[in-house]
């Protein structure tokens, strides 16, 4: 991939990212010392430090399709260049005294609270909220129907851009390398942190090129190059199940993503409930009905229009 590109990716995605600290000014106007963090120092920016923690936490954060592209030596140094370029942004930023408005202010006022309390319905969801085995089988038992499928296999894939490469990696893997290390390694798609896995799929799921050559390989053995409108593929077959209907093992994970929002909803329901018995809230219902929209509306509807005239009509 071109430089400009992982350029402008890495940017943008970094763009939102929160801000760390950096050295100022107090309100006396003599420069602080910059704060000492904890860890390897990867870079100094006017003194304060970018450490290697710093960077692993940007890196892990990244959507999955674009840590393959950063976790390359190029990628690498435009992420740290992105932090860098940021870093001065905030520092410039604080110079300038964008940092004390009322507005930033109130937006990270905001912003804390929001971050806290997410995290605190996450620890009490994932606390309360349990789903046994038997009810995971008893949601199986009673919709048997809908875990019937065609015949399907379960594949791997090391996707690139470039011809070259893709024939590279062939020879690799048949030196004997590790297929999914290579995934990891070289795989620009967002399945390669974890080894280029697919999953398990149908035929119709995948681009024709695809799925024929997918379909025709055995299980365990490694095709060569397959090119399509995403690129060059090399593909692994890891599993074969004929058509028909799904056993509770194969569907338990999907049985279990299906029941966990219910479940999750209902220990919100239960938390906001138990949460406004200990409270005092006071509703100003006159202070209410003033704010805009369709009840301010009502409150104060438009003077009445004059029927309108034959020449009017």
């Amino acid at each position: 991939m071109k430089r400009h590109t992982i350029v402008t990716i890495l940017s943008v995605s970094l763009c939102l990212a929160a801000l760390g600290g950096c050295k100022g000014k107090t309100e006396s106007g003599t420069t602080a010392a910059p704060a000492k963090k904890a860890g390897q120092v990867l870079v100094e920016v006017n003194g304060d430090a970018i450490t290697v923690e710093n960077f692993n936490k940007e890196l892990e954060g990244l959507p999955p399709y674009l840590k393959p592209m950063a976790d390359t030596p190029e990628g690498k140094k435009e992420l740290l260049d992105t932090m860098v370029v940021r870093e001065l942004l905030y520092q410039q930023a604080k110079k300038d005294g964008v940092d004390k408005s009322a507005e930033i202010a109130d937006r990270v006022e905001e912003l804390k609270k929001r971050v806290v309390v997410e995290a605190y319905l996450k620890k009490k969801v994932e606390e309360q909220v349990q789903v046994s085995d038997e009810e995971l089988k008893k949601f199986y038992d009673q919709n048997k129907d809908k875990f019937k499928s065609g015949a399907q296999i379960k594949a791997s894939h090391i996707l690139v851009r470039d011809e070259k490469l893709a024939q590279e990696i062939v020879k690799e893997l048949k030196g004997g390398a590790n297929f999914e290390e290579l995934a990891k390694k070289h795989s620009i798609d967002s399945a390669a942190a974890k080894g280029g896995d697919l999953g398990w799929f149908s035929k119709g799921n995948m681009v024709p090129e695809f799925e024929k050559v997918a379909f025709g390989l055995k299980e365990g053995e490694t095709s060569g190059i397959v090119r399509t409108q995403f690129g060059y593929h090399i593909i692994k077959v890891t599993g074969k199940r004929p058509a028909g209907e799904r056993t509770f093992e194969e569907v338990k994970d999907q049985i279990k993503a299906a029941v966990l929002p219910g479940k999750q909803q209902e220990v919100f329901q239960k938390l906001k409930e138990d949460i406004k018995k200990g409270a005092t809230i006071s509703i100003k219902e006159d202070v209410l009905k003033g704010l805009g929209g369709q009840s301010a509306a009502a409150e104060h509807p438009a003077p009445a229009q004059p029927a309108a005239t034959p020449a009017a009509k």
